[in-house]
């Protein structure tokens, strides 16, 4: 009855439906206008490649602009390391009346204006400013060291959301193919041709699918997260859907004596060691110059009642006699120049230590990779569309079929796998060598 009223009811109001549907256009166009933003916003979300994932994190990781700061601040720091000290203004107030005591000027029988600026010499004024240098050579290696940390935790998680994506579509395509695998069994049950276990194991290997797909949703979110917190972002903050693992370096990219040139020209561990031997080296020639004096120069006018009356200069050098201290001190730079030299070794040869072993581990999963797809999963393929085949004309069991079903199913994700196994080697070679392959 309700029904029939509203259609009623429209009939008798048929004569205002095109004022109707002015509104309706206006108010979805409206609302088209409101929703353009948030499209847009979805569509400018990071995450289709990696690089706008490391782009983004460039532009707005707030450690990194922290470190970035601290560059500045030890740029500028040098710039004013081989400065002179500031000069120093001394007033002297001589022949004061006792009896009738007035500390003006012009008053007192003579008043001394000196000047005094120091000269560091012997070029210790620019092994201050190398001193300095150094530090921001330091600080920059930190922050290409953290940078290159992020990048590769980022192509990393990049290479895991990937993962998870595809082993999930993977998976919902292989549960389709066993939906239709327990039809087939069903209607081999319903003709007498099979017994109900086929059916039954079919539906309990959908079971188990349906689960993994559980554990794969619920890694989706958490790989979202990951990303999101490496990015500086909200965990649930929308992400653009992966598009693409990168194409694979070609093998001469990966040549042993170039990789290890490579890190010693741009890992960052590496060229921190080095600023800090450089720093060493500077600090103990620096040392080793303050044997000798420095020069303090003075010039004095003398005032008398209204005038200056005179003028004086002086010359005034410091004696370095505290030899026996400064051999400590000469000592002790010495050593820390050893120190320094000592741990870049040991950088050295932990870093190229690491960055072989990674290369051996890309090169192994690339030759895994290359027989997974050009090998088993064709086997693999064909073993199920003949025990298919098999099982439908009666020649094998069910049990047969479903085993050629896993293997298939293995074998496709263990290409997946070492496809992204590929993409974290190469982020861990990456960030050994400072750059990108």
């Amino acid at each position: 009855m309700k029904c029939r009223a509203l259609i009623e009811g429209v009939n008798e109001k048929s004569s205002h439906v095109p004022l109707l549907l002015i509104w309706i256009a206006t108010l979805l166009s409206v609302l088209s206008v409101l929703a353009f933003p948030l499209l847009s916003q979805a569509d400018d979300a990071p995450g289709a490649t990696v690089q706008g994932l490391l782009e983004w994190a460039d532009a707005h990781n707030p450690e990194l602009a922290a470190m970035q700061y601290e560059v500045d601040a030890a740029t500028a720091r040098g710039e004013s390391a081989g400065a002179l000290a500031d000069p120093m203004l001394r007033m002297e107030l001589q022949d004061i009346d006792s009896n009738n005591p007035n500390l003006l000027p012009n008053k007192v029988g003579a008043t001394k204006y000196t000047v005094l600026q120091s000269f560091p010499l012997w070029g210790k004024r620019e092994l201050r400013r190398a001193l300095a240098q150094t530090g921001t050579d330091e600080a920059r290696g930190r922050k290409l060291a953290a940078t290159a940390e992020l990048h590769a935790q980022i192509k990393a998680a990049y290479a895991r959301r990937f993962f998870t994506l595809h082993a999930y579509r993977l998976t919902a395509q292989l549960l389709e193919l066993m939906r239709d695998l327990e039809n087939i069994a069903q209607t081999r049950y319903a003709n007498g041709l099979a017994p109900q276990q086929d059916v039954i194991r079919a539906q309990t290997e959908q079971t188990a699918m349906r689960i993994e797909l559980v554990a794969l949703e619920s890694e989706q979110v958490q790989t979202q997260a990951r990303l999101n917190a490496l990015l500086s972002r909200p965990a649930l903050a929308p992400l653009a859907e992966p598009q693409a693992l990168r194409p694979l370096p070609p093998p001469a990219k990966l040549n042993a004596d170039d990789l290890a040139q490579r890190a010693r020209n741009a890992n960052p561990r590496l060229l921190t060691q080095a600023a800090q031997i450089q720093s060493a080296g500077n600090n103990e020639r620096l040392i080793v110059k303050n044997r000798y004096p420095d020069l303090t120069v003075g010039v004095s006018p003398v005032q008398r009642g209204e005038r200056l009356d005179s003028w004086e200069l002086m010359l005034e050098i410091n004696l370095p006699l505290q030899q026996n201290a400064r051999r400590h001190q000469e000592r002790e730079a010495e050593a820390m120049l050893a120190a320094a030299q000592q741990r870049e070794q040991a950088a050295v040869n932990q870093v190229l230590s690491e960055l072989q072993e990674a290369a051996a581990g890309f090169e192994a999963v690339r030759r895994q990779e290359q027989l997974l797809k050009s090998t088993l999963v064709p086997q693999a393929g064909a073993t199920l569309d003949s025990a298919l085949a098999s099982y439908q004309t009666g020649k094998v069991d069910f049990a047969t079929l479903l085993d050629a079903q896993r293997g298939i199913r293995k074998a496709r994700l263990d290409q997946l796998k070492a496809h992204v196994e590929l993409e974290m080697r190469r982020s861990e070679i990456e960030r050994l060598l400072g750059e990108d392959l």
